[in-house]
């Protein structure tokens, strides 16, 4: 006997808000995006967190799909229990939109279709929502083997689109070259599209697909014709190339250009969160993960902390006498504070960053004399207005120092030398902190 289609439907919308009610109970904390940051990164955070909080040791199993872990722990005598589902970053703001996850983990900056229309509920690129958490260098990598240790990023381009088929054309030994990428879903797959491929490129259609940074990154270590890209902390036993762009020099990601964000193919990992309406644990961990505990964790993890420390850089041989001069009693800060796309206010980085170089100079017990702010400016029509607009940047942030309790920092522009991007680059549009060396 048929059952009425309307009785059939009530069955199933029944059905399907219970396990919708059972899943919600399931979990006090769902993390849902990227999995850049949710294969090791998150779920260390996690830990750390929830360790924090109970004391006691946190278990995490997987729940029966690829790329999702359990954490649980129980905290105040209750179960607590968090889970981190690693899709691709464009899973989770569908998670976040949907109602199904706290946090939105994610290796790329939020889109402005997303941010349109998510924006009934909150603002994803306020400060309250966007939280940087980690950066990242897009690795470019090869096998070990590969004489080949520096390219552009327009050639980068070229290879990835099928137009370069061999490396003997870049010099390298007469191998075919094999390709291999992220797939749709994932961030890091955003972040390569946007900064490499472009407008002028589409990805050939021979590449090999991923849904994980560490196996691409083993595949490619073990095929001497392989390319290919993934997160800086799954690098493992390939080898990682300089990249360049325009006529700026090539960089490698390391500790430096990698936290400044010099390095062209760097990047930020973000957690995004409904602006205030999440629940407590949500809040915590995210306070938990950019403060100096969860940045250690980042070190630890791989990825780069935001936690400033000072290096001594290595100049490029093109860096003029005159900066040589300048910085020669100075380290570099592992930090560059960079503007909105307005150019005139701090990114939502750049403000929590002036709380972290106050803290590192209580630390280490340095005075904020001690500092010298480096202004640099995009390349201008003409050469005094590229001064004018370094030396207002650097102003702008020695403002915003003041303003955070870090009083008379000297400050300095250096106009349009230097670049660490091509032409019109929002990378060369950047104020470097530099700390006086301690005697010897």
């Amino acid at each position: 006997m048929l059952r009425p289609i309307w009785k059939i439907a009530t069955v199933s919308v029944f059905f399907i808000a219970a396990i919708l009610t059972l899943h919600a109970q399931a979990y006090e904390l769902e993390i849902h995006g990227s999995n850049t940051v949710g294969a090791t990164l998150a779920p260390m955070l996690v830990t750390g967190y929830l360790k924090e909080q109970s004391g006691g040791t946190v278990t995490a199993k997987g729940t029966g799909r690829e790329n999702e872990q359990a954490l649980s722990t129980r905290v105040n005598n209750r179960q607590t229990k968090v889970l981190v589902a690693a899709h691709g970053s464009s899973t989770g703001f569908k998670a976040l939109a949907a109602g199904q996850a706290d946090i939105w983990a994610s290796s790329r900056p939020v889109k402005p279709a997303e941010a349109e229309l998510f924006r009934a509920r909150a603002d994803l690129t306020a400060l309250e929502s966007e939280h940087v958490i980690a950066i990242d260098g897009l690795a470019i990598l090869v096998h070990p083997s590969n004489p080949v240790s520096q390219m552009s990023i327009d050639t980068l381009g070229q290879i990835f689109a099928g137009q370069i088929r061999n490396w003997s054309e870049l010099g390298g030994r007469n191998l075919p070259i094999r390709l291999y990428a992220r797939d749709d879903r994932s961030g890091t797959w955003d972040t390569f599209k946007s900064l490499v491929l472009g407008k002028r490129y589409v990805l050939d259609g021979n590449a090999k697909r991923y849904e994980s940074n560490d196996q691409l990154s083993d595949d490619v270590s073990g095929d001497p014709s392989g390319i290919g890209f993934s997160g800086l902390a799954s690098v493992r036993s390939s080898k990682a190339l300089a990249i360049s762009e325009g006529n700026a020099p090539a960089l490698r990601p390391n500790q430096l250009t990698v936290a400044s964000e010099d390095y062209p193919l760097s990047r930020r990992l973000f957690m995004y969160t409904s602006g205030d309406e999440i629940p407590p644990l949500a809040t915590g961990l995210i306070e938990f993960s950019i403060g100096q505990k969860g940045q250690a964790l980042v070190a630890e993890s791989g990825f780069i902390s935001q936690n400033p420390i000072a290096v001594k850089p290595e100049l490029e041989g093109s860096a003029p006498d005159s900066f040589h001069r300048l910085t020669e009693n100075y380290l570099r800060l592992t930090v560059n504070f960079r503007f909105s796309e307005g150019r005139t206010k701090l990114d939502n980085k750049a403000r929590r960053d002036l709380q972290r170089v106050q803290r590192y100079l209580e630390e280490q017990n340095r005075s904020p004399q001690d500092l010298l702010l480096i202004g640099f400016a995009d390349t201008q029509s003409h050469e005094l207005r590229a001064q004018m607009i370094s030396e207002l940047r650097a102003l702008s942030v020695r403002k915003a120092l003041q303003e955070a309790g870090v009083q008379d920092v000297a400050y300095t522009g250096y106009g349009q030398y230097m670049p660490v991007g091509g032409s019109g680059s929002p990378r060369n549009g950047r104020v470097e902190v530099w700390i006086k060396s301690r005697p010897q």
